[in-house]
């Protein structure tokens, strides 16, 4: 069986159309949340606040004025991703309870999916001065993303079984950094050659954007095409229109909670540890060029190589898992993203090697402890709730985290210094690992009523 095939139990039409939603919407999460567009934003913010661009040596001092409130332009990027989580918390929740009740989950998916690639295609028009627009288009692509992955995840329940997740999770990840790897190559060409392409490098970074809306709409195509719709089942009844069904079936699910308190108790520590992963990503881009004053084309290069790795590092966690368990393979992942973050704040400025170093660590364990996280939840899930109990999931996903990027923008507006910014994340491992060190998968699996897979 090759390394990207369907596992012998999988219909291989729906394998193929769930991994290759992975690879649509990453190019998204690689050059517009990754990578391109929070130190994009940041200029056009200081732009309007200064003038011109903020540098090492000439750092732009004022502030923004958004509602009365003083924001630091440098910070702008992370507050928006975290106003979007906040809105997801309100917004997701209805989402998974809607999908649950639906027979076609795959077009509320796929019409997620397109409205946020349009967004993406938009920001080709942020320039300027202009980062209210750019605000406001990442808060639409950031939420539309979520939203999207509240179904998608949902459908793994669907199409695998208990002992097959851990290898299509995995395997989907894989694809998805294939294709983020594959966008961001070519983005980088256009970046790189800006000059003999006759195009400003602001306009090049604008056309990489709408790059990832248009990939991320036209892949979207696949799923829609190969993923079967089910009717749904063992939902609570609730009289009323689908809205009114669907936040009864919420307020059911949160009175009932207490039911399942392993799958809580995962919920809580995947909500910190993946806090500080996904601020790590979203950071990353801004803390090489702000802080450690990297080029473009150098964060670029770097996140491609992470890229690459991370298609390698999914594809062995899904083997350690089978080999170890799920559980200990993402323990022993949460340690080395500890040291990871102790090492972005001991790395010296302008110095490629020591960062290329951490990229390739961050490669390793990015995609497997993501991967078999969404695989291990699937398992703690009740019957009837899956795209429900992910759309609380999703509240720690990827590009909606909200308390990693909150607590990164204020300790860099109280120090002025991205680097006490960097090491401060390391206590949403710490926390992850702690809690997820107690969580009984076996328990969690038989109080939701599940199939025990062969490892855990």
């Amino acid at each position: 069986m090759g390394l990207l095939s369907a596992p012998a139990a999988v219909d291989k039409r729906e394998y193929w159309g769930f991994s290759l939603y992975d690879w649509a919407n990453s190019g998204y999460v690689t050059t517009v949340g990754t990578v391109l567009f929070a130190p994009y934003l940041t200029s056009v913010a200081e732009t309007a606040a200064c003038g011109y661009v903020g540098t090492t040596d000439k750092p732009c001092h004022t502030n923004l004025d958004v509602l009365g409130l003083g924001l630091s332009p440098g910070s702008l990027a992370f507050y928006v991703v975290t106003v979007a989580t906040l809105v997801s918390a309100l917004f997701l929740p209805v989402v998974g309870a809607i999908a649950d009740r639906m027979a076609r989950k795959k077009l509320l998916m796929c019409g997620f999916a397109w409205t946020g690639a349009l967004a993406a295609c938009c920001m080709v028009f942020v320039g300027g001065g202009r980062w209210e627009l750019g605000a406001l288009l990442l808060l639409i692509g950031n939420l539309c993303l979520g939203s999207s992955l509240v179904v998608y995840d949902s459908i793994l329940i669907d199409i695998a079984g208990p002992d097959e997740r851990d290898d299509v999770s995995s395997r989907a990840w894989a694809f998805g950094y294939l294709g983020g790897f594959i966008l961001l190559a070519i983005n980088l060409g256009v970046v790189t050659a800006h000059d003999a392409l006759g195009l400003s490098q602001g306009t090049a970074v604008r056309l990489s954007l709408l790059s990832a809306g248009l990939w991320w709409g036209a892949f979207t195509f696949i799923p829609f095409t190969k993923l079967r719709n089910r009717p749904p089942v063992l939902v609570e009844p609730v009289r009323g229109n689908i809205v009114r069904q669907s936040f009864g079936q919420l307020s059911a699910t949160l009175k009932h909670m207490r039911t399942y308190p392993v799958t809580l108790l995962f919920l809580i520590a995947y909500l910190f540890f993946n806090d500080g992963i996904q601020t790590v990503i979203s950071v990353s881009s801004t803390y090489g060029e702000k802080q450690l004053g990297f080029e473009t084309q150098v964060l670029i290069a770097t996140i491609l190589l992470v890229q690459f790795v991370a298609f390698f590092g999914a594809l062995a966690f899904g083997r350690f898992a089978r080999r170890f368990g799920t559980k200990l393979t993402i323990m022993g992942g949460l340690v080395v993203w500890m040291l990871i973050v102790i090492a972005g704040f001991l790395l010296p400025a302008k110095q490629i090697a020591p960062f290329l170093a951490m990229g390739v660590a961050i490669g390793i364990v990015l995609g497997g402890t993501q991967a078999l996280s969404r695989s291990a939840f699937s398992q703690l899930i009740p019957k009837g709730r899956e795209a429900e109990y992910f759309s609380l999931y999703q509240a720690g996903e990827r590009g909606t985290s909200w308390l990693g990027t909150l607590v990164f923008g204020l300790v860099h507006q109280i120090t002025g210094s991205y680097r006490p910014a960097i090491v401060a994340l390391g206590l949403f491992f710490l926390i992850g690992l702690a809690l997820l060190s107690r969580v009984d998968m076996r328990r969690g699996i038989r109080e939701a009523g599940n199939t025990q897979p062969t490892l855990v």
